[in-house]
């Protein structure tokens, strides 16, 4: 683990290899940290190097002071990349995290190798009544968490993940947030809708779990019709965190993606799932 020493609130980050060609970032979603993304760290770690971190208020980064929120984290990992002399790097989000990733490619397009989000929604064109449903949710939840986070990591765990398994590894991590954490999250709507989406000199992959709520699938499909030459994919047998539900599926969807720029169709014989996208 190292600490981006930001002025105010030292930001955790960790690499796994700089013997490799290529660079991956994985953004986490809230509630959660890094270690989220175990499962990918094992399968990539021998072929790409790996920078994950901990959003502000979120792991190794809760020693952060009024005024910080994450509205501040594209710059703090435009800081890290130029720190660890990064000048290109593949960036995988999950909710919040992919958020975070569109906010950083609609500031440091150059930055940005490829990029792929779940479980979010197109941040430069997102729908008014969504956002304000989005909001009554976020209050909901943090009412539930002042009143008891244990109660509140319970049900958000069966909104987070669809298999038991990676409900129980949600509900470990989320447990450890810290009430006061919500505050610096305050400034997640700055994010909204507040540039044109840039030209992409990249590939983009979209995508959520068939088994999200369905405002998140409605996003997904409103993405991909202001973007038709992204590329779409719907993981069966996943809900919000598709990573987590779906490891395996999810690991080989984004080998294809980065091996070609493009998805199509990949299917898991030996769970008899497929995952189900839209060619570029």
């Amino acid at each position: 683990m190292d600490y981006l020493k930001t002025e105010n609130s030292p930001i955790a980050y960790y690499i796994s290899g700089r013997e490799h060609k290529e660079w991956i970032l994985f953004l986490h979603a809230a509630f959660v940290n890094h270690h989220m993304f175990k499962a990918q760290e094992a399968y990539f770690q021998n072929s790409c190097n790996i920078l994950t971190l901990d959003i502000i208020g979120h792991g190794n980064s809760m020693s952060a002071k009024k005024g910080d929120s994450i509205h501040k984290m594209s710059g703090w990992i435009k800081q890290i990349l130029e720190k660890e002399k990064i000048d290109k790097i593949h960036i995988v989000g999950i909710s919040l995290g992919a958020v975070l990733a569109q906010d950083f490619a609609n500031r440091y397009p150059t930055a940005v190798q490829s990029l792929a989000c779940f479980g979010g929604y197109d941040i430069n064109h997102f729908d008014q009544q969504l956002q304000k449903k989005n909001g009554t949710a976020q209050i909901g939840m943090m009412l539930k968490a002042i009143f008891s986070i244990k109660w509140f990591a319970k049900s958000n765990k069966k909104i987070s993940a669809y298999t038991a398994q990676a409900q129980e590894d949600f509900y470990k991590m989320n447990i450890e947030f810290p009430k006061k954490s919500f505050m610096y999250l305050s400034t997640l709507n700055s994010m909204i809708n507040a540039r044109q989406t840039p030209p992409r000199d990249y590939p983009l992959l979209i995508g959520c779990g068939r088994h999200d709520i369905p405002s998140e699938l409605s996003a997904v499909e409103m993405w991909k019709k202001n973007e038709p030459d992204c590329s779409m994919v719907i993981f069966e047998g996943a809900g919000h965190c598709v990573n987590m539900d779906v490891p395996q599926e999810f690991n080989k969807v984004l080998e294809t993606f980065w091996s070609s720029g493009r998805f199509s169709e990949i299917s898991d014989a030996s769970h008899g799932r497929a995952a189900s996208g839209f060619a570029r």
